[in-house]
């Protein structure tokens, strides 16, 4: 069993940095992207918008009498959470959508999410508000190349991931805590719009934690499928709190993946940077995260702050895993051990 690198502590990034972190923060848009005709049995993805068209969560919703179509699915449930005579409904949903979830499995071919897992390096981070198990199911494929993978957050909890409150310990959901063998807790999926109190969930405040860290250092941020809604403003406003004002951040590359307008997108980001001084793409693989893949933060400072033109080296579209990881063999050992 290959355990994922869920960070415990923002020391625990400082003490393996040489180069400043870059971090990518991923929403749903990003499985989407991944996976637009559905994964590898064919279940498709949603957004908060069609999510009661494809999470069997429309024919529960339907048969309480509850009008879903054409509304945000969290501002939905945060109206049935508040009902305290839809406690059994509320069950019933939570339930639903952790089982959907929980199946969804990654293709045996490669996948965008295997390519961002190893463009990072163990100094990065990926944060994410998805609940789909792709991050940890690609980082466990990755890792049988290299063990310097980025460390992985779940903002708003996940299938896959599992968290021991008494000693603080994070793993695999249906394993054991090593330390008191008691079998980890599922994380927590749903939290009602209106207060989403991370604060109140032991292993999601402790992602909230290291994010704000994350945030404050990074050299480079990618959103990548993350449209920072109205639902999540308590997130955003946490997230831009701990970015600070872009007028301090001039030095550092922000970076957005949305196939939005860029008029749209710039609203949606304006806490976030100044004027010009960021970059949105279509597609990931125009961004400098697969463009300088594990070399992302020196690219950009030999480019932006040194002057020096760089051609780049994207990544391979590649038929097989085997394909995929001969191709970044090569600038895994050109790595220094200790500088991951």
């Amino acid at each position: 069993m290959v355990d994922p690198n869920l960070v415990t502590t923002a020391e625990e990034i400082k003490n393996f940095r040489q180069v400043r972190p870059h971090l990518v923060i991923i929403g749903a848009g990003a499985s989407r992207a991944a996976f637009p005709h559905g994964e590898r049995n064919g279940h498709r993805l949603p957004l908060m918008m069609d999510f009661g068209e494809i999470v069997p969560v429309g024919s529960v919703l339907r048969e309480s009498g509850i009008d879903w179509r054409g509304k945000n699915f969290e501002e939905v449930y945060s109206l049935i959470s508040e009902n305290p005579d839809h406690r059994v409904l509320q069950a019933q949903i939570e339930k639903v959508v952790f089982e959907y979830f929980a199946e969804l499995r990654l293709p045996e071919t490669p996948t965008l999410y295997d390519t961002l897992i190893l463009s990072l390096r163990q100094k990065d981070v990926i944060a994410t508000f998805n609940w789909d198990p792709f991050l940890i199911q690609a980082w466990q494929r990755s890792a049988t190349l290299t063990k310097s993978l980025p460390s992985l957050l779940f903002l708003h909890g996940n299938v896959a991931h599992g968290y021991c409150d008494r000693d603080r310990y994070q793993g695999l959901r249906g394993e054991c805590c090593p330390r008191c063998c008691e079998m980890f807790q599922s994380d927590r999926l749903l939290f009602p719009v209106a207060k989403k109190d991370y604060s109140s969930d032991p292993a999601i405040s402790k992602a909230w934690e290291v994010i704000r860290f994350a945030l404050k250092e990074a050299l480079a941020v990618t959103i990548f499928g993350y449209s920072a809604p109205a639902s999540d403003k308590d997130a955003v406003s946490i997230m831009q709190e701990a970015w600070g004002s872009p007028e301090k951040r001039q030095f550092e590359a922000f970076e957005i993946i949305d196939v939005k307008s860029k008029e749209q997108v710039r609203a949606n980001w304006t806490g976030f940077v100044k004027i010009d001084h960021y970059r949105i793409y279509a597609s990931v693989r125009d961004s400098m995260l697969v463009r300088h893949p594990r070399r992302s933060g020196e690219a950009f400072l030999n480019q932006y702050i040194e002057g020096k033109f760089l051609e780049g080296n994207p990544v391979i579209e590649a038929k097989t895993l085997g394909e995929l990881h001969d191709w970044f063999r090569p600038l895994v050992e050109a790595e220094p051990r200790k500088a991951i």
